[in-house]
């Protein structure tokens, strides 16, 4: 159970409204990030769409220490952040708010990494809330490095895991700075520096906890119970999210769905290769930058 004391969820995710378009757009980074991740994108995106862009209760740009309930999160799912989205879309009223001038009264979501999960999840609960999920770099078995399983290739067997796992615990901001420089483009040195300085302002056991559910949890049977279009979005070169996963989600959600491949190395297309990844979401959802 979270206690809000006097501020609203809203206001303790930090979140925001901006933009001026018909259609609305939910943009949820992943872990160890922050909002300030879609700085590059959102300028492209102002004119089309009203964007909601927020900082998840893990995030270390969340100022209040008890947002963050680490009994309640830590059941190895992505189920309660799921709720949490949902929670705050209808505190602030989302989507009837920002589609007064639109024949649609649900969003596009755009989540990267393990936010990718958290939509789907979410789409299951409320479908009335979404109209097609951008699932960045996403997996259902784990949201961030994955578990290989007989049937299933993620990109680590269980022992990498678990020696992360341990890493993260015992010199978590070590750690953070070399996963920052293995996961994003080494042509771009700036971005990497920005996400290991956001990865590290994260609580070093908030970081753990969430670490463990995104490096264990198994939210492979949800696929099949998306009703809502996808698009799902992977680099060709992405040590976190192989390709494989991409067609396996791709394979097993229940709407339709679509792989789009950006031609650059990285788990954060939209820190690295933000003018490709608008491409494609201008591709895909029609509009003009």
């Amino acid at each position: 159970m979270v206690v809000l004391g006097k501020k609203s969820l809203s206001e303790s995710m930090n979140a925001r409204v901006i933009g001026s378009g018909t259609e609305s757009m939910i943009l949820a980074h992943g872990y160890g990030g922050d909002q300030s991740v879609w700085d590059k994108l959102i300028p492209y995106l102002t004119n089309h769409f009203t964007l909601l862009v927020f900082d998840w209760p893990f995030s270390g740009a969340i100022k209040d220490p008890n947002l963050f309930d680490l009994e309640n999160y830590s059941n190895l799912s992505y189920d309660a952040f799921a709720d949490v989205l949902i929670n705050l879309l209808d505190e602030i009223k989302f989507n009837s708010s920002s589609s007064s001038s639109s024949s649609s009264s649900s969003s596009v979501f755009v989540g990267h990494s393990m936010s990718g999960m958290i939509g789907c999840i979410a789409s299951v609960k409320r479908p009335d809330l979404f109209n097609r999920l951008i699932l960045v770099a996403a997996s259902p078995r784990l949201g961030h490095l994955y578990i290989n399983t007989e049937d299933y290739e993620g990109g680590l067997n269980k022992s990498e895991v678990d020696n992360i796992i341990e890493t993260i615990g015992t010199n978590f901001y070590d750690w953070a700075e070399k996963f920052a420089s293995l996961a994003m483009d080494a042509k771009d040195p700036p971005s990497a520096d920005k996400f290991a300085q956001s990865l590290q302002r994260m609580r070093p056991e908030i970081a753990l906890s969430v670490a463990k559910t995104v490096f264990y949890c198994d939210e492979r049977e949800v696929l099949e119970k998306v009703v809502t279009p996808c698009t799902i979005v992977q680099t060709n070169s992405d040590i976190v999210a192989p390709n494989s996963v991409a067609y396996y989600m791709q394979a097993k959600i229940k709407a339709d769905a679509t792989v789009e491949i950006i031609d650059t190395f990285g788990h954060f297309p939209h820190l690295t290769a933000h003018l490709q990844l608008i491409q494609v979401l201008s591709r895909v959802l029609g509009f003009q930058y």
